[in-house]
């Protein structure tokens, strides 16, 4: 008898001992599971992250293109400013040779830089975004130095000089962006030019005062206009450039500027 309290103590014992290790094993076997089903859910996360700033930066760019569209897209500009040339008003008096009653005068020296402000009235017309065509007028004044000059009785010193310049050509906008643009700007056309308005529109007086002759020649300018937007109608522009004109049969090259308001108008 007792022996068989024996053998059911060491049955009990035996199935306790194997209940532990199964118990043991199932918990170690189940463990690593967790970090399998983090690492399967990162590339999750990270995929929503990811298309959660593209969208940002999707709406961006439809931000920035709807902001440039609304502010490029017009039919036309027109523009009223002024601006500035450092003109060569002429190529100084010129030399005499001696005769039976005078002496010989040597040419005089080449005349100083005047300078010249300027109206300036554009118009531009745009057949998309960026290309246009552009008409443009601008009125010159200035005074030019002539030094005391031999070969007149005249007494004027710094006579008065006016051009009137006509021109038209192509603009292209190479650059733009929400709050400004660059662009690229070539005109061509006629320079009218009086400089012998204070010697009683005497031409022959002008040319002894060592100033170009009166009358028409061709007019050509480079330019590179810049516009700041005040509001997608307003804008600021200034446009540094290379004004050409061809006085005296000679080029005239010279640097100069325009700046004025803008307003655009009519949509596309």
């Amino acid at each position: 008898m007792s022996s068989y309290r024996r053998l059911a103590l060491l049955l009990a014992l035996g199935l306790a001992a194997v209940t532990a290790a199964l118990a043991q094993s199932s918990s170690s076997s189940s463990t690593p599971a967790a970090p399998a089903t983090d690492q399967a859910q990162a590339p999750a996360q990270n995929q929503g992250q990811m298309s959660v700033q593209a969208r940002i930066k999707a709406r961006r760019a439809q931000r920035r293109a709807a902001a440039i569209h609304e502010a490029y897209d017009h039919r036309y500009d027109a523009e009223f400013g002024f601006g500035y040339l450092r003109f060569v008003p002429g190529p100084g008096s010129p030399a005499i040779p001696a005769t039976h009653t005078s002496p010989a005068v040597p040419q005089g020296p080449g005349l100083e830089h005047a300078h010249e402000y300027a109206w300036n009235l554009g118009f531009t017309r745009y057949f998309d975004e960026r290309l246009g065509a552009t008409v443009d007028a601008r009125g010159y004044y200035a005074t030019a130095y002539v030094y005391n000059n031999q070969l007149t009785n005249s007494a004027i010193t710094n006579p008065a000089i006016i051009q009137y310049a006509f021109q038209a050509g192509p603009t292209y906008r190479f650059y733009l962006q929400p709050k400004f643009s660059v662009s690229g700007r070539i005109l061509a056309g006629i320079d009218n030019g009086n400089f012998s308005g204070d010697v009683n529109h005497n031409p022959s007086e002008a040319v002894a005062l060592g100033l170009w002759p009166d009358g028409n020649t061709f007019a050509a300018s480079a330019s590179v206009p810049v516009e700041y937007n005040v509001t997608p109608r307003v804008a600021l522009r200034v446009a540094p450039e290379y004004f050409f004109s061809g006085f005296g049969s000679t080029i005239q090259y010279t640097r100069g500027f325009t700046t004025g308001l803008v307003y655009r108008f009519g949509k596309q």
